[in-house]
């Protein structure tokens, strides 16, 4: 009996002990009930402050949502704000870790837990993280943070500002503006990836040895582990790969490691995996990995999930290649805020996937987030869209000395280690302008150190000559390169606003009008809807010429500056930024469109589209040009099934028809190939009278939740007796919301933008309210009212989210499905050579001889010039073989304002003769009778004459993008040559 009762306590201390050693890791959702107030309170840091008349909120949550789009960015306010929060966490045990993770603050966060300083965070950009165990206590837990987004904050200790602290690019919603999460581990663990404050490194998945083909690759994963025990311990390292159902695919261990008390190492384990998916352009296909640590009775008793996907890249010869195939990127340069009127950027996670995801059904692959890295949603949602980034870590123009560039290679080292699991992540954007070549390398080692086989490549803004970069190109213009691939990082900055369709129908807006800016003509920033279109056309263009395909140099395409209207600095009449291709709820305007035809292909058009641009609601005999974007040969127009003949074709896309009068009834325009033969049509219809409002829904796919952060987009629209919105139609819409949500509103023209206001226009027959959930589970009722039209109404309800004691396990960016339309990289080859370029293997000029190979060097910062003389005005160039050349693809200095009179000979037959044209980069001499021959010869033969043809197009810090571009020349007879090729088509 004694020996059976000593065996029983034995059996019981054994079980307490794998018990406590097998606790499992769990990830709170920490979002709820914190306590917000404005101002100082030296005091709240306390436990028992009182905070009882302090607003309640769900994070994330700015302080200074109201002002998101009704006041201009420079007058964001900036003050101190303070939250506070009380939680428990049951059954907390004494051998477990508390470790907190705050996405982001803004700009610095002080942070308190039972009144004991935790640390602080300076850089108002990335996540930080605390160790909260050794101030935790029994029972109730009290944290609070002291912010502080003052717009000329300094870095304390430093005296420094931060960079891209800046009024004019990065809209400071203040506070707590992003999620927090609450992990309670092991004292034996897996990291987390934040280095600022823990400096720990995390989870890293990586494949190598693809086959993509063959569907597999070699699957590598390492953690960072460290023992906070007392004691040493021994465990083993497990990883297990599901797939985007849940199934699992595959599991593999890693060696035994014993790890001694205090002691921190990394392990690892890889395996050959067959029948992957990789990941892709619109195709977000996303794994499960969970590395796992078990003792030595194989129990887990720690366990990590990381949801990555798995792509293969390579940046070679100027161009970009995922997954064995080459892709020209085609997209936008967006703030980082990605911000909505009055809410700024804290929306809930499936919100971002509908804007991220509109970039990809608009076929753009790619979004350069500006100026600073964005958060983690935002990444994680590229992620599932399917939407190619490239992350920048923190800048606002230029390269910077001492401490201004710590602090930047200290956020792009924080900023890695923090997103390098996320596969859409395919650029590092070390500056937004260019940086030194020391710089380059610096931050190239930052990348290699942390992560080395992601796939990713690091460059900068412009880097048009140093080849460390991996990638480069400027913000205005249109670069070429056989080395590392250049890409346009933001293009055309006109705006428009959506209000307006043109100058033939209500409010009848003239192309430009609008108020002067800084003493100038501002008609780039005033446009209406058809010319704001047509531009987007004529600047993809040259993108478009310059594609993989066209020659040994190439361009690697670019980013239209921006996605969606901003709360950044703005040029046009309105108080905010309206470069966007949407409006700030995210409804297209006509721009939107142009890009989806064009775009339809990772180079080369692959899917034929027509859309034609504006409305078909016009007073009777109003006469107008129509125009239609395509992907045809041919467009022809019908009016009521009669034709109205082929449009005009420019920019390759562009079809324009004049002088059409307008006709009540169906407009169609059908686009035709090579042969003849219809490929694409489209067709709008003239609405008939307002006959009635239409709400709809569009909200999260699993349910409206009432967690007081989750919202729904309602769309209004005023349409005909047939459902057919109606165009012209801008009346007032009043809302009445009751029940459990909260009216965030929409914007629209008019004083303060409308914000918060609920009575909003529609502009254009449609606009988009935003509300908010409670966090009371229940119905939410909708009603709208306009003058002349029957009352619409709609209810939702909203989904129950359990918390308690400030604790959810409800964790919505985990659980939201990847977005796969696209399908998977497809097979066949992305373009089709078109032009192939000739090398030259010498040249010979008339004066500067020893300058002539800058000319055909492949560096855009180069060039040969002559001496100022007429005489000398000329360069021979030596090909490598005897060729037909029948494209001079040239970048000549001064290229958007100076046109040069140039003869060209092959041998000594003249085949090009003429003025060249203005550009944003470079120009193609077309030789309608090529000559057989091995040398060109290129000569001036009077003088150049200057007069900006792109005068509005400049920079906010500077008037030039590159120093070569406005640089004065010496003589009217001087030939500056920055680059040229020489081309053949291929019959």
């Amino acid at each position: 009996m004694k020996h059976q009762l000593y065996l029983f306590v034995f059996l019981l201390i054994t079980l307490s002990i794998i018990n406590s050693q097998a606790a499992e890791r769990k990830k709170y959702n920490f979002n709820s009930e914190w306590k917000l107030q404005i101002g100082e309170f030296p005091k709240a840091k306390d436990t028992k402050f009182d905070d009882s008349e302090w607003k309640q909120v769900t994070l994330p949550h700015a302080f200074n949502e109201d002002e998101a789009f009704k006041l201009s960015i420079e007058q964001l306010t900036d003050t101190v704000v303070w939250y506070r929060k009380s939680f428990r966490i049951p059954e907390l045990k004494s051998n477990q870790k508390v470790f907190i993770e705050f996405e982001g603050v803004r700009q610095r966060g002080d942070f308190y837990l039972n009144g004991h300083n935790l640390g602080r965070h300076e850089n108002g950009v990335m996540a930080v993280g605390f160790d909260l165990t050794p101030y935790m206590k029994e029972g109730e837990n009290v944290i609070a943070v002291r912010t502080d987004n003052n717009w000329m904050y300094r870095e304390e200790g430093t005296n420094s500002k931060f960079q891209w602290n800046d009024r004019n690019f990065n809209a400071n919603y203040g506070g707590i503006p992003k999620n927090v999460f609450l992990y309670v581990t092991d004292n034996v663990y897996q990291t987390l990836p934040l280095y600022s404050n823990l400096k720990t490194t995390g989870v890293y998945v990586y494949a190598k040895d693809f086959d993509i083909k063959g569907h597999k690759a070699t699957i590598h994963a390492e953690s960072e582990v460290r023992n906070d025990s007392k004691s040493p311990r021994q465990f083993s390292y497990q990883v297990t790969v599901l797939d985007a159902d849940g199934k699992r695919l595959k599991t593999f261990q890693g060696d035994k490691v014993t790890l001694k008390a205090g002691e921190t190492k990394t392990v690892k384990a890889s395996a050959i995996i067959n029948n992957l998916h990789f990941w892709s352009w619109g195709y977000g296909y996303l794994y499960t990995v969970k590395t796992a640590l078990k003792d030595d009775n194989n129990q887990i008793f720690d366990e990590v999930s990381t949801r990555t996907g798995f792509r293969k890249t390579r940046f070679v010869e100027g161009k970009i290649e995922l997954n064995d195939r080459v892709i020209q990127m085609k997209g936008y340069a967006q703030r980082t805020s990605n911000e909505w009127p009055a809410v700024g950027l804290s929306v809930p996670a499936w919100l971002s996937d509908f804007s991220n995801g509109l970039m990809v059904k608009g076929n753009a692959n790619l979004v350069r987030w500006m100026h600073v890295t964005p958060w983690k949603q935002d990444v994680e949602s590229c992620d599932r869209v399917g939407l190619i980034q490239a992350m920048p870590a923190g800048d606002a123009e230029k390269d910077r000395e001492g401490r201004q560039w710590e602090q930047r290679v200290e956020l792009m080292r924080d900023a890695i280690i923090y997103n390098r699991n996320n596969p859409s992540i395919l650029f590092y954007e070390c500056g937004n302008k260019a940086i030194s070549r020391e710089h380059m390398i610096e931050m190239k080692a930052v990348r290699d150190k942390y992560d080395p086989f992601g796939g990713r490549a690091i460059g900068s803004r412009e880097m048009l000559d140093i080849r460390e970069a991996e990638y480069g190109g400027e913000m205005l213009y249109i670069n070429r390169s056989e080395h590392h691939p250049m890409w346009a990082t933001e293009y055309c900055r006109d705006e428009g606003l959506r209000k307006y369709w043109d100058e033939y129908s209500y409010p009848f807006h003239k192309e430009g009008d609008g108020p002067l800016y800084k003493g100038k003509p501002a008609t780039d920033y005033n446009r209406n809807q058809d010319e704001f279109a047509i531009t987007m056309i004529a600047r993809w263009y040259d993108y478009w010429r310059e594609r993989p395909g066209t020659g040994n140099r190439v361009s690697s395409g670019g980013t239209k500056i921006i996605f969606s209207d901003t709360n950044t600095h703005y040029r046009g009449a309105e108080n905010y930024r309206r470069s966007g291709v949407t409006d700030a709820m995210r409804i297209e305007k006509d721009a939107f469109y142009a890009h989806q035809v064009m775009w339809n292909g990772w180079v080369d058009t692959e899917e034929d589209q027509t859309y034609i641009i504006g409305h078909w609601n016009y007073p009777e005999n109003t006469v107008k040009p129509i125009h239609v974007v395509s992907t045809g040969e041919e467009v022809e127009l019908f009016l009521n099934g009669k034709s109205l003949g082929k449009g005009k074709r420019q920019y390759n896309f562009l079809f324009t028809f004049d002088n059409i009068t307008f006709k009540p009834g169906k407009l169609e325009a059908v686009s035709y190939n090579q042969a003849g033969k219809e490929i694409s049509r489209y067709a709008i219809h003239t609405a008939g009278e307002p006959a009635k409002l239409k709400l709809t829904a569009i909200q999260n796919p699993e349910g409206f939740h009432a967690d007081g952060a989750d919202m729904a987009l309602i769309q209004v629209e005023v349409v005909d007796k047939d459902g057919k919105r109606c165009p012209l139609d801008n009346r007032t819409v009043q809302f009445t919301l009751s029940g459990q949500a909260e009216w965030r509103g929409g914007i629209a023209q008019g004083e303060n933008n409308h914000i918060l206001d609920t009575k909003l226009p529609v502009e254009c027959g449609i606009n988009r309210a935003l509300i908010r959930s409670t966090t009371t589970a229940g119905k939410a009722t909708l009603t709208a009212q306009a003058k002349g039209l029957p009352a619409a109404t709609l209810t939702l309800e909203t989904v129950p989210v359990k918390v308690t004691e400030g604790l959810s396990t409800y964790l919505p960016q985990e659980t939201l499905k990847g977005q796969l339309n696209r399908g998977e990289t497809p097979s066949t080859p992305s373009y089709q050579d078109s032009k192939k370029g000739v090398h030259i293997v010498s040249a010979k000029a008339g004066s500067n001889n020893s300058d002539a190979e800058k000319s055909y060097d492949d560096i855009e910062l180069t060039e040969w010039k002559n001496d100022g003389k007429l005489s000398t005005a000329w360069i021979t160039y030596t090909l490598e073989r005897e060729a037909e050349i029948d494209d001079i693809c040239i970048k000549l200095q001064g290229w958007r304002s100076r046109s040069y009179p140039l003869e060209v000979y092959a041998g000594n037959t003249l085949i090009w003769n003429g003025n060249t044209d203005k550009s944003l980069g470079y120009i193609h001499l077309n030789v309608e009778k090529p000559v057989r021959a091995n040398t060109i010869t290129i000569r001036l033969k009077g003088n150049t004459s200057d007069k900006d043809a792109f005068g509005q197009i400049i920079e906010v810090e500077a008037k030039a993008a590159n120093k070569m571009e406005l640089e004065k020349s010496s003589s009217k007879n001087q030939l500056r040559i920055i680059e040229v090729e020489f081309l053949e088509t291929i019959k």
